[in-house]
């Protein structure tokens, strides 16, 4: 096969560039484009490629339209909500994201933020180097996931890896997706299908693992917070406005629910004035639920086994959108 030309956006340091680029094919011409290059250097460069790779470091609409030999945009990342998705399918382009390579990681995030609210971890942390030995703890403040009620709000790669974990725990899991599973893979995941209104009426635990579309936008609203049993927590490592930011502070404020766990925000980097950031009952992480070092070599495999599929003739995985 002749040379393939890959055009790398990314904001990533040298050491994750390197091991990223380790599972590059041969014959493969890597062009690393970091913020500080040129819109014109884009645009030239781009013109030319073959596949277009992103990650933190997104193209604009003249580099997108500029592309004249593009066979598919890949994303390493989950979200893909910050890229034209409207425009990268009016040019007949296929966008992959990383096809839950990090599926573990943020599923992870999404037990350790559960966790620290029901272990009351931050707080026993604090007491304990201060010397003020089990102080938090009433015997009425810590609880078990076990027999706990999980609701998953969008049960894609990341919330598959969810099911599985809190079922360790000895918990039950329910779900709403917008694309209900098959009875098989239900069965498989030994999870049940619920209305959306349900889920959020009669969980102990809502976790959102939805991508941010038009119709997931403040998909947790105010009118489903209320829904939520006062003693219920609510987790996001998903994407910050999937969650109404100001119904969230209010229903915190008022005991409507008991806590959140939160990895996003609605704007990143958050405010340190949120005043979610002031309160006692959350737990707030800086988006980065699915970075660890364990991540970069799936996400690097995955990418180039799409283009390698592409090159070959055949249909990428992961596209997130419909093309001609």
């Amino acid at each position: 096969m002749d040379s393939t030309k890959v055009v790398f956006l990314t904001n990533l340091a040298d050491v994750l560039i390197d091991k990223v680029l380790s599972y590059a094919p041969d014959g493969y011409e890597i062009v690393v484009l970091g913020k500080s290059s040129t819109e014109e250097n884009r645009i030239s460069e781009a013109r030319s490629a073959d596949f277009l790779m992103c990650y933190g470091n997104n193209p604009s609409d003249d580099v997108l339209r500029s592309m004249e030999r593009c066979r598919l945009v890949q994303t390493l990342a989950a979200g893909y909500d910050s890229m034209n998705l409207d425009l990268i399918t009016k040019l007949g382009i296929p966008l992959a994201n990383n096809g839950g390579a990090n599926s573990w990681a943020v599923s992870d995030q999404a037990i350790l933020l559960i966790l620290a609210i029901y272990k009351q971890l931050l707080a026993c942390n604090t007491s304990t180097r201060s010397g003020r030995w089990l102080e938090p703890i009433t015997g009425q403040n810590t609880f078990e996931l076990a027999n706990k009620k999980v609701g998953i709000l969008g049960i894609g790669n990341i919330g598959k890896q969810v099911a599985k974990r809190v079922q360790a725990f000895d918990s039950e899991v329910q779900y709403h997706d917008m694309n209900r599973l098959d009875e098989a893979t239900e069965k498989e995941l030994n999870v049940s299908y619920v209305s959306l209104d349900e889920l959020f009426e009669t969980s102990d635990i809502v976790t959102c693992h939805t991508p941010l579309t038009k119709e997931t936008r403040h998909i947790v609203n105010s009118r489903r917070l209320s829904m939520m049993k006062s003693s219920a927590i609510l987790i996001n490592t998903s994407r910050g406005p999937v969650v109404d930011e100001m119904a969230l502070i209010s229903a915190l404020m008022e005991g409507e629910i008991a806590a959140a766990g939160l990895d996003v925000f609605e704007k990143e980097p958050v405010d340190p004035d949120n005043p979610l950031l002031k309160m006692d009952n959350v737990v707030a992480t800086p988006h980065m639920a699915g970075t660890t070092w364990d991540t970069w070599s799936r996400r690097a495999k995955f990418a180039f086994q799409n283009m390698e599929r592409v090159r070959r003739g055949e249909s990428p995985q992961a596209v997130v959108n419909i093309v001609d």
